[in-house]
């Protein structure tokens, strides 16, 4: 069982149920077709039956929830699934044994290291723009004449509200309400 085909399989979970609230299989579906545009929504149907089948969604059709944590689920900008992954899912008994051979315990651990520290970086470490961050305050602090704890303060607040952005797009959301060009915000991300 390959983790892409896990992941995949998580990332779309989380994305679905970023509320924690439990969802009827066509509201499911519609994220999947209409709202995400990954896959057709017949495809969106045959996805759902097949989650459900083997063991990502429990519950019942108008009630389904996810049958994994889902807290630890980190998805990069731009990302969007394989449709084969879903339309054939790996069981989810599978991935949770696996899981537990593998790693106990690292998602509790890694809730907590996220609530504990002001800024979020270490969730962005494979992104490059994740070294900009500290600047990017420093900036945003500096051009809108708001103090760096403030600046940092508002990103914090972004950043648990999405959950799955990241930090320096969520100092980017903090500049864009500040009326910052975003062009010097674009230009100082810019990893090319």
């Amino acid at each position: 069982m390959a983790s892409e085909d896990v992941e995949d399989i998580r990332r779309v979970l989380a994305i679905c149920f970023r509320d924690g609230e439990a969802l009827d299989a066509l509201d499911i579906e519609r994220i999947l077709s209409f709202d995400m545009e990954w896959v057709s929504p017949s495809e969106a149907e045959k996805i759902v039956q097949a989650l459900i089948g083997k063991g990502w969604l429990s519950g019942e059709e108008n009630a389904l929830k996810p049958s994994v944590l889902l807290d630890d689920v980190h998805s990069p900008l731009g990302w969007f699934p394989r449709p084969s992954r879903l339309l054939h899912p790996v069981h989810a008994s599978e991935r949770k044994e696996q899981n537990e051979q593998e790693k106990p315990e690292p998602p509790v651990e890694s809730v907590t290291e996220t609530k504990a520290q002001p800024l979020s970086h270490s969730a962005d470490s494979n992104d490059p723009r994740a070294k900009l961050t500290q600047r990017l305050s420093k900036y945003i602090s500096k051009a809108s004449e708001i103090s760096l704890a403030e600046v940092e303060r508002r990103a914090n607040r972004k950043h648990q509200a999405l959950k799955y952005a990241s930090t320096w797009m969520c100092l980017a959301l903090v500049a864009r309400e500040q009326n910052l060009s975003m062009k010097e915000i674009t230009d100082a991300l810019s990893t090319v």
